[in-house]
């Protein structure tokens, strides 16, 4: 949508406020997702009408758009949820907890577990964090203070919660000039001339000889409304009104033209591409906010940031909420969680690190490039070096000769860059010699060459990627003094920008106004702006420092920055105002002479850092003082590189011993732990697990052209990068569970000395007979036991400088209870429960057990031990349970009657009754990727 057409909408709202349509204005503003009604929202948070608060918040973003929107969703379903609760309606908050809550689960399973734990309780203010939890209107108040917060924090609202300054009646005013002009163009003008209708031009009826009346004295429709500020919507209360529009780029200009606004046409308001992007770049229509750095982003911009989100979650590992409302810390209010104080990992990567970069997707993948041409990719998670890669060229015969006879007469080759795809399916090498390569990635260890291209003759010291005209396109520059851009299916030439005098040290391309952009800087200093045609420049200014600089923006797109060291040694790190192309803030805090060049990273909307003197220096980005330093426990070189992962969660930092260290804060070392908490649940159910493919849309469009070359059926269609429908038959899934995965999973081992085993004892105060069933829990963190008197018992790991609270043998559990210091025990018959058959399963989550000792099965909770029901009783005894793997609420029983019954526990209801076993049942199995379940009897039979 153009920005008319935007403004239009803007027109239309206000329009429709003054005719009192007010439902229809709130279903505009949800359906265009131009403007957030906040005072609207507040007003159905507080009236709880929460299908109207979702939908309307569903027009601007959606829960898995970013964090901020997943804690937005997340309050508003929790506190429907402890609504439910409160009015002791069970079966709305079970409902509420299954279909609205448990999209949380995957990404913070205990807070999911202690939410569902709640259920089991009388009252939910008997849990801590819940005990201060007042009457329903207070907390839907509180709730929306915290809503708030994160709306205003959320980039996906930028500049969508302020209405433009409008006049009174502006769409009424416009129509009035319209009529007045076409009144004058009649060629029989009438003094008085009777408007009945909108829907065709005016035109005067029969000649009179009358002149037209002034328009500025003969209003067409009423009065003309006087110039004032826009009126209050309502209950909403005015709006604020906007700075006068400024252009981003103009600034820049060395002499900027006189460019007049374009004209309107007398046909329909467009719903394309400008026709003058040069001039949209010199002179782009963008309403400025109090922040002069941030854009007010088109209708175009505006649909991408609402519809278009990678697979998956892109940036959240972690949901790291409460139970109570989350705050937030305001400007200059820090906490030590917030920094990168911890080293959570050393690596050791051999050769001396150049560039690193994280995935964008997978928190904890790391590439790096170093000073011998090496690559690597690290996932610093569980510590393995997934991948490494030598230098060498891949097809010599295609270089030029200038390359051949320079690598013959030195091979020795250094990584300049080394960078993803927005996407995480490729990434980019530039290397000091005329090569840039391309990978593809396809997951786990799997990268395949793509793309090799001679890019420049000398060093090609930058690669970056960007989608101008919505194809993936790699943007390069070198020693010789240019900048250009690859198709990045083909790595067909598209552009070659020449016009610096000195080599091109860095490339930042970027977009405003639906506007694709590039910024790079030479070893001039000079600073140029690039569009994507054959006109040249459109920027020349000079950077400080006038050397070495690199340009960035912040996470959002809204702030630019740059970070230089001159040769003096002299470093600048300054924020730039767009709309003048100025310095707007200059940073302090460096050593007078660096002892190299500074390298830099932004992070989370709110940090910069930056290495120097041998450590990490970090600002924020609204203040120029140096907000604090980190050392990394010694050992960095004197300009370190550094990189954060996408979250802002991780900081990587180059060491003097060729190594990496990976700094954590809070939030990172939660996610870390996460991880290793599940690494033994994913090395455990290898064999089971079967990923969904993961395909690289370039290398199966590229596939399929050489088929098609070749003569071979080609696919009907191939997907573009904007996620179009493709046909893929000549791309194979790959399946997690291959051979090589299981191997890394499970080394097999002959074990033949007792020395290779380790032994411990697991205490028992309570002096119980014999262990009947013993399971390690699901997360692998404890043992559950059932005993032969139909007690159950659970050791848990302890977390320690010694132990992260995984199983180990090095250190001994310990017997846990709840601070209740009830039991759970199962119910038993008459007989001797020594002589019953004991059995129990575990839920997925580990969030309850199902159990039965001979008598009734009892479900118990995991975490207060409290029995949440009985049922069944014998005979006929359960002599085998389990859950089904994707409904908790599903289980099979086998019975000593060797019949198997499907149980659902919620509505408490035998489903079916399978028949097959002539003796009892010793054992059942769901399978996780089929729909079949496994039974073995007494009888000696296995049936499925």
């Amino acid at each position: 949508m153009s920005s008319l057409s935007r403004e239009l909408v803007f027109l239309i709202l206000q329009f429709l406020d003054e005719e009192k349509f007010k439902e229809t204005v709130h279903k505009l503003e949800q359906e265009s997702g131009f403007y957030f009604n906040m005072k609207y929202f507040e007003d159905e948070v507080v009236n709880g009408n929460w299908d109207e608060v979702e939908r309307y918040l569903g027009g601007f973003t959606k829960v898995d758009d970013n964090r901020y929107s997943m804690k937005i969703f997340f309050e508003i379903r929790k506190q429907k949820y402890l609504e439910a609760l409160d009015k002791h309606d069970r079966s709305k908050a079970v409902e509420i907890l299954v279909k609205d809550l448990k999209v949380f689960a995957s990404f913070n399973e205990e807070l999911f577990k202690e939410i569902t734990q709640l259920l089991t309780l009388e009252n939910f203010r008997e849990n801590e964090q819940l005990s201060k939890y007042g009457d329903t209107k207070s907390a839907r108040a509180i709730m929306f203070v915290e809503l708030k917060k994160l709306i205003e924090a959320n980039p996906l609202f930028r500049d969508k919660l302020q209405f433009p300054s409008l006049k009174n009646s502006r769409l009424r005013t416009l129509i009035n000039q319209s009529l007045n002009w076409q009144h004058q163009l009649c060629k029989n003008p009438r003094p008085n001339p009777d408007i009945k209708t909108l829907f065709v031009d005016h035109s005067c009826g029969q000649p009179n000889g009358a002149r037209a009346p002034s328009p500025a004295n003969n209003p067409l429709l009423g009065s003309m409304p006087k110039p004032g500020g826009f009126p209050p919507l309502g209950a909403h209360g005015p709006f604020q009104p906007s700075p006068t529009p400024v252009p981003p780029l103009a600034g820049w200009m060395s002499n900027p033209p006189a460019v007049t606004h374009p004209a309107v046409s007398g046909g329909a308001i467009g719903f394309g591409t400008p026709t003058n992007p040069a001039a949209l770049l010199k002179h782009p229509r963008t309403p400025t906010t109090a922040n002069p750095g941030m854009d007010y982003p088109s209708g175009d911009s505006d649909h991408i940031s609402k519809r278009t989100r990678p697979v998956g979650m892109s940036e959240e590992v972690n949901l790291p909420v409460n139970m109570l409302p989350v705050t937030y810390p305001q400007s200059h209010n820090y906490q030590q969680d917030d920094f990168h104080k911890t080293v959570a990992r050393t690596l050791s990567q051999g050769s001396t690190p150049m560039s690193m970069d994280f995935h964008p997707l997978q928190q904890t993948l790391l590439l790096v490039g170093t000073n011998v041409g090496d690559i690597g990719l690290w996932d610093v998670g569980t510590k393995d070096r997934l991948v490494v890669r030598n230098f060498k060229v891949w097809d010599l015969s295609k270089c030029t000769m200038i390359l051949q006879a320079s690598l013959v007469k030195d091979p020795a080759v250094s990584v300049n860059r080394i960078i993803w795809s927005p996407d995480g399916t490729l990434f980019g090498v530039a290397y000091s010699r005329h090569i840039v390569q391309i990978y593809s990635y396809n997951g786990g260890d799997d990268i395949r060459q793509h793309l090799e291209i001679d890019a420049h003759i000398g060093g090609v010291n930058d690669i970056a990627f960007a989608h101008p005209n919505k194809q993936l396109c790699i943007i390069t520059c070198g020693d010789d003094k240019t900048i250009k851009v690859w198709e990045a299916t083909s790595g067909a030439k598209q552009f070659t920008f020449e016009g610096h005098e000195a080599p091109v040290y860095s490339v930042c391309p970027h977009y405003k106004e639906n506007i694709q952009f590039i910024f790079s800087t030479a070893l001039d200093g000079k600073i140029k702006a690039w569009l994507y045609d054959n006109m040249g420049s459109r920027v020349d200014y000079d950077a400080p420092g006038h050397w070495c600089t690199t340009m960035a923006y912040s996470a959002d797109g809204s702030r630019l920055f740059s970070c230089g060291t001159s040769k003096d040694g002299e470093s600048h790190l300054v924020e730039w105002n767009e709309s003048e192309g100025a310095v707007k803030r200059t940073y302090q805090g460096f050593r007078k002479r660096s002892m190299g060049v500074v390298q830099f990273d932004t992070t989370r909307n709110r940090f910069l850092a930056a290495g120097d003197e041998f450590m990490i220096k970090i600002w924020d980005m609204d203040s120029t003082g140096l907000l604090t330093t980190i050392d990394a426990d010694g050992g960095l070189i004197a300009s370190p590189r550094i990189r954060f992962n996408k979250e802002g969660t991780l900081l990587a930092v180059s060491t003097v011993d060729n190594g990496i260290k990976i700094l954590a804060n809070a939030d990172g070392l939660r996610l870390l732990r996460t991880l290793e908490n599940r690494s033994f649940d994913a090395s455990r159910n290898a064999s089971e697990a079967v990923t969904k493919p993961l395909i690289n849309p370039l290398t199966a469009a590229a596939n399929a052209a050489a088929a098609s070359s070749s003569g071979a059926g080609a696919p009907s269609a191939v997907t573009a990068m904007n996620g179009d429908t493709r046909s893929l038959v000549d791309v194979k899934p790959r399946i997690a569970d291959e051979s090589l995965d299981k191997s890394k999973a499970w080394k097999l081992m002959e074990i033949t000395e007792s020395t290779q085993c380790r032994s411990i004892k697991l205490a028992d105060n309570m002096r119980t007979s014999k262990i009947s069933r013993l399971i390690y829990t699901n997360s692998g963190l404890a043992i559950l036991a059932l005993t032969s008197s139909a007690v159950h018992l659970l050791w848990k790991w302890p977390r320690s400088d010694r132990n992260s609270g995984k199983a180990s043998a090095s250190v001994s559990p310990t017997l846990w209870q709840p601070p209740s210091g009830i039991l759970m025990t199962n119910d038993t018959t008459d007989n001797n429960p020594e002589e019953a058959v004991h059995c129990f399963a575990l839920s997925k989550n580990d969030s309850y057990v199902m159990s039965a000792s001979g008598g009734k099965i009892s479900l118990f909770n995991m975490m207060t031990f409290k029995t949440m029901t009985t049922f069944m009783p014998a005979p006929p005894a359960a002599t085998f349970l389990a859950f089904h793997p994707q409904d908790n609420n599903i289980i099979a029983i086998g019975m000593d009657d060797s019949t198997i019954q499907i149980y659902n526990v919620r509505i408490d209801e035998v489903k079916s009754k399978l028949r097959g076993h002539s003796k009892r049942i010793t054992g059942l199995a769901f399978s996780n990727v089929l729909n079949v379940l496994v039974s073995s009897g007494a009888d000696a039979q296995v049936i499925y």
